[in-house]
């Protein structure tokens, strides 16, 4: 049975004009006509919502922490001329409802499975940014990539804990920036001060840094129509800070997969090792006049999104 969306504008219940005109990107949200958000109920009761847009094969978004469907609208805009592309709103993000329980990785990973029972899927390609990466890595490490055609990873540390007994090497393998949850919680959540021997601002700094125009006009339309909960939020984050998934990464993909860095992310190292122990995996890593940050998708999506394709349709 087909899944019917409703149209983004009567969602969010009135246009929007980005701040800035871009070439090829839509100048508002009406310009973006095939855009739908739609919703479903998980098996343990909560309402997630999700984005849609183009027709095609199916390719799935999962966004990182307190991100949501409406930062990827300028990707989704480009990537649903060729695809049909969802977007799903994890549990206490975006559209999607609070709750104060099932907020583990693990967890999140069961809402994807159902997301794609719910949409009637048998195979996608499944994109995870940040944290989504490791909702990916859950999912696979619970199902295994039967229903996984080609996966792509978008510059997600492997093990954010830093464990006191590894060696500088097995940090940088591993991703590692911080060594204390609580502290980059607090950081995250509530502006607390932390200094960069406890917990890696690098990538809060490269999220202010408003330096690229489609960036500002993803970030901007988020930020007009949803709220986030900082409570909400922070339910997720000791269990995503606290798993290492190197096993999974070395041992359980089993399907072509590539992997988007750049050169002002301090995730480098950890992803030039996760291409070494993924057979055949392939590795984009962008320069900083690219926008080679943790959020390159956002900043740079017409690189990407072409990138992203030449992989897919290979």
């Amino acid at each position: 049975m087909p899944v019917v969306a409703e149209p983004a504008m009567d969602v969010l219940g009135r246009d929007y004009t980005f701040p800035n005109r871009i070439e090829g990107l839509p100048a508002q949200l009406s310009d973006f006509a095939g855009l739908e958000i739609n919703a479903f109920v998980t098996s343990d009761g909560v309402r997630l919502a999700y984005w849609a847009a183009g027709q095609g094969r199916p390719l799935i978004f999962v966004p990182g922490w307190s991100a949501n469907g409406a930062e990827f609208v300028n990707v989704m805009y480009l990537l649903s001329r060729h695809y049909r592309v969802y977007v799903l709103d994890p549990r206490n993000q975006g559209l999607s409802q609070r709750v104060d329980y099932g907020s583990r990785i693990s967890r999140f990973a069961v809402d994807l499975r159902e997301f794609g029972d719910h949409l009637g899927l048998d195979s996608a390609d499944y994109v995870g940014w940040s944290m989504g990466a490791s909702v990916l890595w859950s999912y696979i490490d619970l199902f295994g990539t039967g229903r996984i055609r080609r996966l792509a990873i978008i510059d997600e540390p492997i093990s954010i804990y830093s464990h006191a007994d590894w060696s500088e090497q097995e940090r940088l393998e591993a991703g590692g920036m911080t060594t204390s949850p609580e502290r980059m919680i607090a950081a995250f959540t509530q502006g607390a001060p932390a200094n960069s021997l406890i917990v890696d601002m690098s990538a809060v700094e490269r999220a202010m840094a408003m330096d690229a125009p489609a960036y500002v006009n993803s970030t901007s339309f988020s930020r007009a129509f949803i709220q986030n909960d900082p409570v909400a939020m922070g339910r997720v984050l000791f269990d995503h800070i606290t798993n290492d998934w190197r096993d999974v990464v070395r041992h359980r993909i089993k399907v072509p997969t590539v992997i988007f860095t750049g050169e002002l992310s301090r995730n480098l190292p950890s992803q030039r090792w996760m291409h070494s122990v993924i057979p055949g995996s392939t590795l984009h890593v962008y320069s900083a006049a690219e926008q080679g940050d943790h959020f390159l998708a956002f900043k740079n999506p017409e690189r990407f999104t072409t990138d992203l394709r030449a992989f897919l349709d290979r």
